[in-house]
């Protein structure tokens, strides 16, 4: 099992949220389609962002950036504006 759960990632992907405003994340979809991408970027070769990677794959390392923050899901609005 992967740990943290869909409803524990959704959470704290959410925390910074006020209330009345739309969540970053409302979807079990969103929130695979974000990891998958972020593993593919590790695999090519990008760095992870946390540390103790040793022995983890790939996905693990993933999740574990989303969970703790250290990468952010943003809208195809704001991936535009930056761009």
């Amino acid at each position: 099992m992967i740990h943290p759960s869909y409803t524990e990632l959704m959470k704290a992907l959410n925390h910074d949220v006020e209330s009345g405003e739309a969540p970053v994340v409302n979807s079990r979809y969103s929130v695979v389609i974000a990891t998958a991408r972020r593993a593919r970027q590790i695999i090519s070769g990008d760095e992870p962002l946390i540390s103790n990677v040793e022995g983890k794959k790939p996905l693990s390392i993933a999740i574990e950036e989303l969970y703790t923050g250290k990468v952010k899901i943003v809208g195809e609005d704001e991936e535009n504006k930056e761009s």
